[in-house]
């Protein structure tokens, strides 16, 4: 054996390193897309002080005094007031489909009681699901109003106690009202958890086949594409039954995350969301050599996914690209459903907008995998 160091021998092994560097193309865009992604997603997606957040104004007050308060508030940056509504009922249901995170309530004679003397009062209910996306506009809240009201009134240098005496703003923190961080990431971490090993192990289970020379035996049997793609990807749902009972026993005796919706409608919801990674990882193992590249894929699609799905980092505070792409992620609309039913107690037509989306990633994944499937055969 030679052991001399010999730069011919060293060079020929690092030229078909290369060689097989460059052929293995999913490896090779993984080296270099991932690095670009996070600098994407975490230099201009992830944000964790949203600004310009949905709000519901209520309020029949038109005076002076409430106009100045409203402008005030949304000179912060802090609140979008998209909806503006005549009653309460209207702004709840915004709040509990999520197309809200604030509800602003001023009452009728607002301006009355401030031209009187008396204290008025101003009702702010925050979205509490995910507390670090309400934090910021809350903790400004009180002093941007107050301070409002009184330049309106012509009156801008006074002490802390006089403004508060001016003005009381009530705060009640909607669905989490202490602020828990564990309601808000304990349901969301059913979807991630599903996600990562749903997909993993399906788009890993046909390219085991592959690997190891059995998937002439799989292919000479008398079934077609729709049921082999069913036979396999029909166990790994079961085992996705046995996760989802041990993470909400784990959510309600560990964490006691409250439980306040229909189970039926979270079960519902979880079996459409199965089934759609498991198709999804069906689909990445058409498309995979070998079971490495079928874990590199599904890591490529895992992680911006659970950057851009609001599980980590506020949705709403992600710029508008940022949330447009989160949109095409299955996690993203599950993450919806799940703290619905569990932290807001909502029904299926609060959610069926987020349903019918997972629903349309089955149709799509299940697309996707017969035709990938069939052009395997040929």
């Amino acid at each position: 054996m030679n052991r001399v160091l010999s730069f011919s021998r060293l060079g020929a092994l690092l030229a078909k390193e290369f060689i097989q560097m460059r052929r293995d193309r999913v490896t090779f865009a993984m080296m270099m897309g991932v690095p670009l992604m996070l600098l994407v997603l975490f230099g201009f997606a992830i944000n964790n002080d949203p600004k310009h957040l949905p709000a519901a104004l209520v309020t029949s007050s038109t005076d002076n005094y409430t106009r100045a308060i409203v402008a005030s508030l949304q000179t912060t940056d802090y609140y979008r007031f998209d909806h503006v509504v005549a009653s309460t009922e209207e702004a709840e249901l915004l709040m509990a489909r999520g197309e809200v995170v604030f509800i602003v309530t001023i009452p009728s004679d607002f301006g009355t009681r401030v031209r009187r003397g008396d204290r008025p009062q101003m009702l702010i209910e925050a979205d509490a699901t995910d507390p670090a996306a309400a934090s910021g506009a809350i903790s400004t809240l009180s002093t941007v109003a107050r301070e409002a009201l009184l330049r309106e009134q012509g009156r801008t240098f006074e002490a802390e106690e006089e403004k508060e005496r001016e003005l009381e703003v009530i705060v009640h923190r909607r669905y989490n009202p202490e602020s828990i961080t564990q309601y808000n990431i304990v349901p969301g971490l059913l979807g991630v958890i599903l996600q990562m090993t749903m997909v993993m192990m399906t788009s890993m289970a046909l390219t085991r086949e592959t690997e190891r020379g059995t998937m002439e035996n799989l292919l000479a049997m008398p079934a077609n594409p729709t049921e082999i793609m069913l036979g396999k990807v029909l166990p790994y749902a079961c085992v996705g039954a046995v996760q989802v009972v041990i993470v909400l026993l784990a959510a309600k005796f560990l964490f006691s995350v409250p439980f306040l919706g229909s189970l039926p409608l979270l079960l519902l919801a979880i079996f459409i969301f199965v089934m759609a990674l498991v198709l999804l990882g069906y689909t990445i193992s058409t498309v995979s050599r070998t079971q490495m590249q079928a874990m590199q894929l599904t890591f490529f699609f895992f992680l911006p996914s659970i950057l851009l799905s609001g599980f980590m980092f506020p949705y709403l505070g992600m710029p508008i690209w940022a949330q447009y792409l989160g949109e095409i992620f299955p996690l993203t609309h599950f993450i919806r459903v799940v703290r619905a039913v569990m932290l807001k107690g909502a029904d299926f037509y609060e959610v069926i907008w987020q349903i019918g989306a997972l629903c349309v990633f089955i149709a799509v994944f299940a697309a996707m995998a017969l035709s990938r499937f069939r052009r395997t055969l040929d």
